[in-house]
């Protein structure tokens, strides 16, 4: 499946939100520090209900840990920013690809956004004048393009054996 990377996350109720969408999707969840809360805080632990046991959850000391760590391909890895050069929807995902967000009030730092390459930061569509989506809902649409786009594999079937659209 998929790699969601959320890095410096400062709401606890979307980073819960993120760990049940990941949960459901089998995708794995990488976490960069520093965290702008407390893994045990109620709120963020509510809004990932039961789910944070069924989730695989990485939490990486700062970016050069994770990519020494986890060594992702540059080339399947895309940062999620209002200031990408292409459309989400535009993007030929595949399975193991790495989608990379940033922090809700700042987004991806500069100087993280250009190690990718133009066509790795990709933004997804909004109307004129609206800075940017609630970053669990950005995770969310992401996740379910890039899932959509390779079938919906792994996802439950329904009794007739056919994986529903």
């Amino acid at each position: 499946m998929f790699h969601i990377v959320l890095v410096e996350p400062e709401i606890p109720p979307n980073t819960g939100n993120v760990i049940r969408l990941a949960a459901n999707t089998g995708c794995t969840l990488h976490l960069i520090e520093p965290l702008g809360f407390s893994m045990d805080d109620k709120h963020m632990r509510r809004a990932g209900l039961d789910y944070h046991e069924y989730a695989d959850l990485r939490r990486h000391a700062d970016w050069a840990s994770f990519l020494n760590s986890e060594k992702p391909d540059p080339q399947r890895m895309f940062a999620l920013t209002t200031r990408g050069s292409r459309a989400a929807h535009g993007v030929a995902f595949a399975p193991g690809d790495w989608l990379v967000f940033g922090s809700e009030t700042r987004g991806l730092a500069p100087e993280l956004r250009e190690q990718f390459a133009p066509a790795q930061r990709i933004r997804l569509p909004m109307r004129e004048g609206q800075r940017s989506l609630n970053l669990s809902n950005a995770v969310a649409v992401s996740v379910f393009e890039a899932w959509r786009q390779n079938g919906f594999g792994g996802a439950s079937a329904d009794p007739s054996g056919a994986v529903q659209p």
